[in-house]
């Protein structure tokens, strides 16, 4: 049976990585405008990278949750 912490770690993963991604791409979109291709392509890259670390830590509190000892 899912637990309630994977329950609310799903939705705040959802509400981060959906924030995350509009603002990423705002604050690309209204910097960048001027710059090579080259230098928007490696914020882009960088920024569609970044994300991960955040996840990965909401993934882990998900799952540490419904471990017993022994």
């Amino acid at each position: 049976m899912p637990s309630l912490r994977k329950f609310i770690g799903m939705v705040l993963l959802v509400i981060f990585v959906v924030v995350y991604a509009l603002t990423a791409m705002v604050i690309g979109d209204m910097t960048l405008q001027q710059s090579s291709n080259t230098v928007r392509m490696i914020y882009f890259v960088i920024a569609g990278l970044v994300w991960v670390i955040p996840a990965g830590a909401i993934i882990w509190w998900m799952e540490r949750g419904g471990k017993k000892p022994g």
